[in-house]
């Protein structure tokens, strides 16, 4: 489902909790609304502190500048759409955050490029329209240190049979308006 937003979110724990994120009017830009990023970062714990962060479609950034804000102590915004980038740069430039890196690319093909097992934590948000999950999750799976996570947000609910071949299973999950979320982690 492809929609249009224009507005802002917030930041909403953290160093930079309260700072307001534009989102401009982009078919298919739907930032991860406030109460499911709030419980996203219950589920993971407020304090990020050494982790190393990757938002594969970062959009606004709200999910890898949450993580930034809580913490992390690397944290890599990719995301194809140019104008976009120039905005999350800005806003990395803005809140002097030289722990955060935005690269402008495709966020699978970025994936597949980067060193395995460097990652604690990967937030999949990719277009709905696009079909991306399930190569998406496989390259994320690769990108995981020993006890990552995932975190995917889909328009459906993935199930652990569904997630089978990308060696994940579900830790959590909550469904919010049409957006189903999911923490996942790798099959033991």
């Amino acid at each position: 489902m492809s929609r249009a937003h224009s507005g802002e979110v917030r930041i909403i724990g953290g160093q930079w909790k309260r700072t307001k994120l534009a989102v401009p009017d982009r078919p298919g830009l739907r930032p991860t609304p406030d109460r499911v990023r709030e419980t996203l970062f219950n589920w993971l714990g407020q304090n990020l502190n050494g982790c190393h962060c990757l938002d594969a479609f970062a959009g606004t950034g709200a999910l890898g500048l949450e993580a930034a804000s809580r913490g992390a102590d690397n944290v890599t915004l990719i995301e194809s759409d140019a104008g976009l980038v120039k905005r999350l740069q800005d806003t990395c430039q803005k809140l002097s955050a030289a722990h955060v890196q935005v690269l402008r690319g495709d966020g699978v093909a970025a994936m597949k490029r980067m060193s395995p097992a460097n990652q604690d934590l990967v937030f999949l948000d990719p277009p709905f329209h696009a079909d991306l999950f399930d190569s998406a999750l496989a390259a994320a799976r690769a990108l995981l240190r020993p006890q990552g996570k995932v975190y995917l947000e889909a328009p459906e609910l993935w199930s652990d049979e569904r997630l089978r071949p990308s060696g994940l299973v579900v830790l959590k999950q909550l469904k919010a308006g049409a957006v189903f979320a999911h923490l996942l982690t790798i099959v033991p």
